[in-house]
């Protein structure tokens, strides 16, 4: 009998689900799309400040896991536990949760006990606020130039942390922060509530 994917060791799961890199998909926009949707029907409006598609997958040209990130931002008074249950019952995994300092939740859909399905997600749940992810996703998407050092940086981290999801996203780190804060500059409060 298989182990069920909640009782593996992280280094289990980093080698059933390895980094992948590929070139843009175009169906990722469709796919983002196509997600909202079903959201938008199961979540109560009145939790939902704002959905944005962000990461690699968003930007237009861009190598990228083949994965659709969404940045799902709520309300303040938004009921935790009843959105948790709703997102269960409509197919998302919760991953993480962290509910202080800020709050940080993340879910995933498309990972199975064989590996990653035709379409993966990863959900990240937060209050609404100033997120960097959609300053950096803006500034690669209007810097091509940065969009492919971003790309470069990518391929070249992939031998060392194939199978270390942790460490391929802090060896990204300093060039995302560096980018951020050029974004911020340049956009001002875009994204300030």
């Amino acid at each position: 009998m298989s182990k069920k994917l909640s009782d593996m060791t992280l280094k289990e799961l980093w080698k059933l689900f390895p980094i992948i890199l590929k070139e843009h998909n175009t169906d990722y926009l469709n796919w983002y799309n196509d997600e909202k949707q079903q959201l938008l029907e199961i979540i109560d409006k009145v939790d939902i400040k704002r959905i944005n598609h962000i990461g690699s997958s968003s930007v237009q040209g861009l190598i990228s896991k083949p994965t659709v990130d969404i940045l799902l931002e709520i309300n303040n008074d938004t009921n935790i536990d009843k959105l948790i249950t709703k997102l269960i019952d409509n197919g998302w995994t919760l991953m993480s949760s962290e509910k202080s300092p800020n709050l940080n939740m993340s879910f995933n859909k498309g990972y199975t006990i064989k590996g990653f399905a035709e379409k993966v997600f990863h959900l990240h749940v937060r209050y609404y606020d100033n997120w960097n992810e959609l300053y950096f996703r803006d500034y690669l998407r209007e810097h091509k130039d940065v969009a492919d050092e971003y790309g470069q940086l990518k391929i070249s981290l992939l031998d060392k942390y194939k199978n270390n999801r942790d460490g391929y996203t802090h060896a990204k780190t300093d060039f995302i922060l560096k980018h951020t804060e050029k974004a911020k500059e340049e956009y001002g409060d875009r994204y300030k509530p």
